[in-house]
Order: C-alpha cells, then sequence, then structure tokens
C-alpha cells in the first residue's frame, strides 16, 4: 500500500511541472517585463532629403553634320582612269584625286581650236576685202553698195571668231572637269568607285572632310516647340549619361516638319577631340529650365502595383521614431537618385537601409 502511494505521488509531481511552468510564462516577472518593453526600436540609416536644382529636360536622337564637309561628284560623264588619293589621305586644297578619261574631250578641244584658227584667217582676208574696197570706193571705182557688202562680212566674220573663241574656252574648261580636284584641304573619305568604273554627274566619288565643328541636327515635336528659344542649353551625352559636348541652341527652323511633325533645331559642337564623327546618332538633352525638388536613392524606394513607396523616420512626441511609408510621385532619374514631386519634403528623413523589413509605424532609431 505504501509502495502504491509513493508511485502515485510520483506521477502528480511529473503532471504539475508543465503547469507550473506554465503558469510562470502567464505570469511570472520575465514574460511581464518583455510585454512592458514592447517593439525593440530598429537602428536604420537615415538620408535628410534636401531640395536640389534639377533640369527641366529631354532627350532626343539627333544627328551630326559637318559645315566643313565636300561630298565629291564628278562634273562630267565619264570612265575612270586614275585615282590618285587613298581614303585617309591629308589632301591640299586643288590636289588632284582622280581622273575621268579626257581623250574625247581633248579632241572636241582640237578641233574647235582648228575652226578658230580658220576663222582667224577668214577675218584678215575680209579684213584686206574691206580696205581694199575702202581705197577704190574712194577714187569712185566701185559703188558704196560694194563697200557695204564688204564690211559687212567683215563684221560676220568677227562675230564668228568671237563665238568661236568662246566656245574654246568653254570646252577647255569643260576639259578641266575630267581632272577632279580637292575643293579644300582636308582628309579623303571612303572611295566607292574603282578605275574602269562609269560615272555620271550624281555619282559620288568620296568626301574631304576637314576636321572641326560639327552642328547636332535635333528633331524636337511640336509639342515642345513653344519652349525652343535661341542659346537654350544642349548637352550631348552618350548611352551612359556622361556628358561628352556642352553647347547652346544656335538656330531653330520657322517651319515644321510636314512627315514627321517636328522642328528641326541646330546646336554648333566643338568637337575639339575629334570624339565625335560625321553622320553620327547621338543623344542630345535639351535643358529648358531648372526646377528645385528633393531627390532620394533610387535602393530606398521600393514599387508596388505600380506605385512608388519610400519610408520616412518620422519623430514623435516622446522624442523617438516611427518609420512611416509615404506614397511617392516620381520624376527624372538623376544619376542613382528620383526626383521626387510628391510624397517627400526637404528635411524629411528618408530611411535608406534595411526597408525590407520595415513595417509602417514600426519603431527606429535613425543613424546618419
Amino acid at each position: 500500500m505504501s509502495i502504491r502511494l509513493q508511485e502515485n505521488v510520483a506521477l502528480c509531481a511529473v503532471l504539475a511541472i508543465p503547469l507550473l511552468t506554465m503558469s510562470f510564462g502567464c505570469s511570472g516577472k520575465p514574460a511581464a517585463n518583455a510585454q512592458a518593453g514592447g517593439m525593440p526600436a530598429m537602428p536604420v540609416k537615415v538620408l535628410e532629403a534636401k531640395a536640389v536644382p534639377i533640369s527641366d529636360s529631354t532627350d532626343y536622337v539627333a544627328t551630326l553634320k559637318s559645315r566643313d564637309s565636300a561630298v565629291i561628284m564628278p562634273q562630267v560623264e565619264g570612265q575612270i582612269t586614275q585615282i590618285f588619293v587613298h581614303s585617309g589621305d591629308h589632301v591640299a586644297a586643288g590636289a588632284p584625286l582622280m581622273e575621268i578619261d579626257p581623250l574625247k574631250q581633248q579632241a572636241t578641244v582640237k578641233s574647235q581650236e582648228g575652226a578658230l584658227q580658220a576663222q582667224r584667217a577668214t577675218v584678215e582676208w575680209t579684213k584686206q576685202q574691206y580696205q581694199r574696197a575702202a581705197g577704190l570706193s574712194s577714187a569712185g571705182v566701185v559703188s558704196k553698195q560694194d563697200l557695204d557688202q564688204a564690211k559687212a562680212a567683215m563684221d560676220q566674220a568677227q562675230a564668228q571668231l568671237a563665238a568661236l573663241e568662246a566656245n574654246v574656252r568653254e570646252q577647255e574648261v569643260q576639259l578641266r572637269y575630267y581632272k577632279v580636284m580637292a575643293p579644300r584641304e582636308g582628309i579623303v573619305g571612303d572611295i566607292p568607285v574603282r578605275v574602269g568604273d562609269r560615272v555620271i554627274t550624281s555619282t559620288v566619288l568620296t568626301t574631304v572632310d576637314e576636321p572641326g565643328s560639327l552642328e547636332a541636327y535635333i528633331y524636337v515635336p511640336i509639342e515642345h516647340s513653344a519652349q525652343l528659344k535661341m542659346n537654350l542649353p544642349v548637352q550631348v551625352i552618350d548611352s551612359t549619361g556622361k556628358v561628352l559636348a556642352d553647347t547652346k541652341i544656335s538656330f531653330i527652323s520657322p517651319q515644321v516638319d510636314n512627315t514627321t511633325q517636328t522642328v528641326l533645331v541646330k546646336a554648333r559642337i566643338a568637337n575639339g577631340n575629334d570624339a565625335l564623327r560625321q553622320s553620327q546618332f547621338i543623344r542630345a538633352r535639351v535643358v529648358f529650365g531648372v526646377h528645385q525638388n528633393p531627390e532620394v536613392p533610387i535602393l530606398a524606394v521600393s514599387r508596388l502595383a505600380g506605385q512608388y513607396f519610400a519610408f520616412v523616420a518620422e519623430p514623435q512626441s516622446s522624442g523617438s521614431f516611427v518609420a512611416r511609408q509615404r506614397p511617392l510621385k516620381i520624376g527624372q532619374t538623376v544619376g542613382n537618385d528620383y526626383e521626387v514631386q510628391d510624397g517627400i519634403k526637404p528635411g524629411d528623413k528618408v530611411i535608406v537601409s534595411g526597408t525590407q523589413f520595415l513595417m509602417d509605424g514600426a519603431p527606429v532609431t535613425p543613424m546618419s
């Protein structure tokens, strides 16, 4: 009987241990202290929002063109017999580039020169006839009519001589066109023709480019035409956003392109280091004005269902801080930051770390 009693006491003691534990956990001092302390404040890194100047700008695709580039086309038709230069050669103004077969034109000039010599002889003969007729007329041997006929024959011969002389000069000038010359000093571009090719007056033989300034041809949509004005800043930027050149608008077309409904704008580019090339496509950023708005780092902004959000460390009356989630209206992307048009004011402490662990109203400890 006593052994059985001991076993029952031991069993009761074992069953009582969990009950005591539960009772301690519900009403004991450590649990009460945890409730009194609440959620611990999370340390976060904050960045004070400041209003910074932001450009009201738009990027456009532009084309670079040179005012010092000459497209070489022949002024006569024929077959190319010689090419004197290679692509990339530096040539002086007036240097020969290539020659078109001149044999036919040379024969024409020679024929015209022969006719000219014959006409000069005719002029000399008519002069002699007129002088003879004038002497006989003064002696009363020939009539006044004969004298007038001799004078008319001499005048006609002289007129024909003048016409032939002009024709010979024209043919000689035409002959010079068979040797294509460089119109300016510069660098020879691509030469798409070969010896033996037949060319016409619309055939492109090559180009001669003088290194120097370029012009950016920017086509601005008609919607922005009212904002255009002379000397607006223009930035030429590469694919990474790096500014390659700063310039200003130097020309605004008074007409709208009927096909594209755009306005042509030009801006001169110095291009001293030859970093840009003729006919190159570039990004041109036209700066219409400057305004001020706060910026926040891109990493501090989250996006949900198309809406942007950021957490701000909001001060409480007790001196502590809580995280508040603010909906944002985002503007331009400036480097690694977003322009905030609405949702954050200058002076707000934007949380830039640990945002993935935060909830609206969570206590935080700001750290700069």
